[in-house]
């Protein structure tokens, strides 16, 4: 099993393109510095079809930082390396939305 550490940006840039030009050029390469740090991914919105109702999500962004176990991940949690990375939160381009963070285990039960 592995940890998972994802912000999810709720709501909408200014500018879309912007925003994640900045994040895959700039900010992932902070988090790559990150300790124990194995894999970066970024989920992004696609249009989609289900003929279900269900409540959609207004994500612009998942990004999903996964780590080996909870030890490493709460040593990045406080290494100057996450420091640095909220310092480049300051430098994102305008988002208007709620940002939110949050830790998970992931368990892989199929296939």
């Amino acid at each position: 099993m592995s940890v998972s550490y994802f912000v999810r940006y709720e709501g909408t840039p200014r500018d879309a393109a912007a925003f994640m030009r900045h994040y895959r050029e700039n900010h992932v390469a902070v988090l790559a510095r990150w300790p124990g740090l194995q894999r970066v991914v970024l989920h992004t919105p696609v249009e989609w079809n289900d003929p279900s109702p269900v409540n959609r999500g207004k994500a612009a962004l998942l990004a999903q930082l996964e780590f080996q176990s909870l030890e490493a991940m709460n040593a990045a949690l406080a290494s100057p390396e996450r420091a640095a990375a909220r310092q480049d939160f300051q430098q994102f381009p305008p988002f208007d939305g709620v940002v939110t963070h949050q830790a998970m285990r992931s368990e892989e039960v199929w296939p």
